[in-house]
């Protein structure tokens, strides 16, 4: 039997659909695409990983963190897109 740390195994991502910790994009990914970083936040907001262990697997700063979930609420996953950062920060 695998023991796990989290008591929540799956959560509501994005798009609606259940997403669990093998949904959530490798740790080792170097392409941030809108979904992947959606997908982050989803997982911590939803309790699936804390902001700590999302830092640490991602290689994450809090602040860079802070930053996807403050375009997120404001703009929706279209704010996660590099190339519209400019756009939307204010």
């Amino acid at each position: 039997m695998v023991q796990h740390n989290h008591v929540i195994d799956s959560v509501p991502g994005p798009d609606g659909r259940q997403i669990t910790l093998k949904d959530l994009p490798d740790p080792s990914i170097r392409r941030w695409v809108t979904r992947r970083k959606a997908e982050v936040v989803a997982a911590v907001r939803g309790g699936l990983l804390t902001l700590k262990e999302a830092c640490e697997r991602y290689n994450l700063s809090e602040e860079e963190f802070a930053g996807w979930e403050n375009l997120y609420d404001r703009h929706g996953s279209k704010g996660l897109r590099v190339t519209r950062v400019q756009q939307y920060r204010s």
